[in-house]
């Protein structure tokens, strides 16, 4: 009687920490929705530019996102984006979903070599993006300012960046939405930069890379900018060495700077190749993420 009664109070005991497995599988969702850090790789980068196939891939290298590019531009008036295509978009949402892999932002990577500031249809490219942005639901747009936008290179060329970038703001801020830009300026300059923009739709997209290669440091950076500022991380550096194998990084710190500022979103990764073996996508990448995903995760 006394062995019935407790293999009885066992099976309770396990019911109540685990009901059934519906009720544990909504657990871990409700956990995974509330990950403070979430980790995605650029479709570009793995060599799968607006291709649905980005998504499985995506999947296979282990990360959480995709950071979809909008396609090429050239001397288009706009992007060759196929998202503004209905029947791709539905095809584009299903293998998201499929695959469970979320689209954290649009990717206007076309401006790192044209030139937003005397493209005469550069805004409406960035409103092109935006209205793909409200399509497929995400909240940040990715705004290189790419080689022709270079304010260390080119400083007149500011009041024209500056007038775009206050239209650009007007129409993200209309539709709720996030154009982060990557410049080359340090972290003060950017500072700066945002201020005579004036609007919080406007932010940073935020890349180890460049103060790195500027040999600034780069967790005063981050907390110069501060977490209101950041939209999205690029968490990689140039191409060379994984990620784990790279000095010019503590990551430990890098993560312990962001939880101090109170910082969360994507990490997103786009280089860090092994130099011995760039064209090894699913091995560079998977490296990447699964290190980033055991310090961030």
């Amino acid at each position: 009687m006394k062995n019935k009664i407790k293999k009885l109070a066992i099976l309770i005991l396990a019911i109540i920490i685990c009901p059934g497995p519906q009720v544990c599988f909504a657990a871990k969702k409700k956990a995974a929705e509330k990950q403070r850090y979430k980790i995605a790789v650029v479709d570009l980068m793995i060599l799968k530019r607006q291709k649905l196939s980005a998504f499985p891939l995506a999947k296979k290298i282990g990360a959480d996102g995709l950071e979809l590019d909008m396609g090429g531009l050239g001397k288009r008036p706009t992007f060759d984006n196929k998202l503004a295509s209905d029947s791709l978009l539905t095809l584009f949402l299903h293998a998201s979903k499929e695959n469970k892999i979320e689209i954290c932002s649009l990717s206007m990577s076309g401006f790192y070599a044209q030139s937003f500031p005397f493209k005469e249809t550069s805004v409406q490219a960035v409103c092109d993006c935006i209205e793909s942005m409200k399509r497929v639901d995400t909240k940040i747009g990715f705004l290189p300012l790419g080689v022709e936008g270079d304010l260390i290179q080119h400083p007149d060329r500011r009041t024209a960046i500056v007038e775009r970038l206050k239209k650009v703001g007007h129409y993200a801020e209309k539709a709720n939405v996030i154009i982060g830009i990557e410049t080359s300026l340090d972290a003060k300059g950017e500072l700066e930069l945002l201020k005579e923009v004036g609007n919080p739709a406007i932010q940073i997209s935020f890349n180890f890379s460049n103060p790195i290669a500027g040999g600034r440091d780069l967790c005063k950076e981050l907390q110069i900018l501060g977490k209101d500022r950041i939209c999205q991380i690029h968490a990689t550096n140039k191409d060379g060495v994984w990620l784990q194998n790279d000095r010019q990084i503590d990551m430990n710190k890098v993560k312990k700077t962001l939880d101090n500022m109170g910082w969360s979103g994507w990490l997103i990764v786009e280089r860090s190749r092994d130099a011995n073996n760039p064209r090894d996508v699913r091995g560079n990448f998977g490296a990447n993420v699964a290190y980033l995903k055991s310090i961030f995760q």
